[in-house]
């Protein structure tokens, strides 16, 4: 899960760019050109499309945080494996940091070289807004991937999680479940408070239990680490000695909060998790803990970044879309992953 103080976290939504959801994207990278039809496909990755046909090798740039936890690494896995699928994108990956100043240079030796497109998840997208712009301006287009610039103009196309839309799916699945039953007791294993993406995830969960008449009975946070989330965990069980579900923000931690009920010797509520990691669903399939579910938070944005970056760079487009232009924001679902549907989901999913 991507976390950091520094991450200037904005739910979705601007009223001056278009929104595009994933199912859009991932269908949608196909030409808008007349001969579609005739195309035999191509690029490796069985897709149909004529944008899937090897076209002009294009070079891209990548850079991101360092692989400090499970989604992280994941992040930069997902953007290596896409870029393979096809033989007309040489990716450039540079060496993930949580300097602001290497990565500052990274995207300058990017420019320096004459790349024809960046993927740029910034450690700190304020920090890192003032060089993209000298990328957009150098003609360059800049794929914004997790954490937004300040200026609009410093990307061509921005790749979001929807926070919000986690909190939502993960207070739905909850209502879904006990919304029968108006006395639930239920708890909140957040991530950082003091972050937004943080504090739009729990405002997500408790608009969607309010529908139901539910509302968060017993909360902690941690701090998106396994070491973190056992220790909250522990202390929201002393705290509360019946509960009927749980929502723990973030599957890195939840390792360490699937730790603490285990120790605790509890098994009367079930739980979901949050950002989609294998372990995680592996635990779903078994089916032998409290975990029920999770949310998935794509760990694939970056993934989605450089399929976007290819089609600017061959100037190719959305078939999917009337629109004959890239859009400029596209926000990636948050659906809820159960033993009925892991099977769809688990191949993409990140390793805690």
């Amino acid at each position: 899960m991507s976390a950091t103080p520094q991450r200037p976290f904005r739910r979705l939504l601007s009223t001056t760019v278009c929104l595009v959801g994933a199912s859009v994207l991932v269908v949608g990278c196909t030409s808008n050109s007349s001969d579609d039809d005739e195309s035999s496909g191509g690029g490796g990755n069985n897709a149909v499309s004529a944008n899937d046909d090897t076209g002009d090798t294009v070079t891209i740039g990548f850079s991101a945080p360092a692989a400090d936890h499970g989604w992280m690494a994941g992040i930069t896995e997902a953007a290596r494996a896409e870029a393979d699928k096809y033989e007309d994108v040489e990716l450039r990956v540079a060496e993930g940091t949580n300097d602001v100043s290497t990565q500052i240079s990274q995207v300058e030796t990017f420019i320096n070289d004459g790349v024809d497109a960046i993927v740029l998840l910034p450690f700190d997208g304020a920090a890192l807004t003032p060089v993209a712009l000298e990328a957009m301006e150098a003609g360059i287009p800049v794929i914004n991937v997790d954490r937004e610039f300040d200026s609009p103009f410093a990307a061509r196309a921005t790749v979001l999680g929807d926070n919000y839309g986690m909190g939502v799916s993960a207070g739905t699945y909850v209502c879904s479940q006990l919304g029968d039953k108006p006395d639930a007791v239920v708890a909140e294993i957040a991530g950082i408070d003091s972050l937004p993406l943080t504090q739009d995830r729990s405002q997500g969960f408790a608009d969607a239990l309010a529908d139901c008449g539910l509302d968060v009975d017993n909360r902690v946070a941690a701090e998106f680490t396994v070491e973190s989330g056992e220790e909250a965990a522990s202390n929201l069980l002393q705290a509360a000695p019946q509960i009927d579900a749980i929502w723990n923000h973030d599957d890195d931690q939840g390792v360490g909060v699937l730790a603490a009920i285990e120790n605790a010797g509890r098994d009367e509520f079930f739980m979901v998790g949050g950002a989609g990691s294998a372990n995680a669903m592996r635990a779903i399939q078994a089916g032998d803990s409290v975990l029920k579910a999770t949310v998935i938070y794509p760990s694939t944005q970056a993934a989605d970044g450089v399929r976007l970056a290819r089609l600017l760079a061959q100037d190719k487009s959305l078939s999917d879309l009337v629109e004959v232009e890239i859009p400029r924001q596209i926000v990636l679902n948050a659906p809820v992953v159960t033993e009925d549907n892991v099977d769809q989901y688990i191949d993409t999913a990140f390793e805690s």
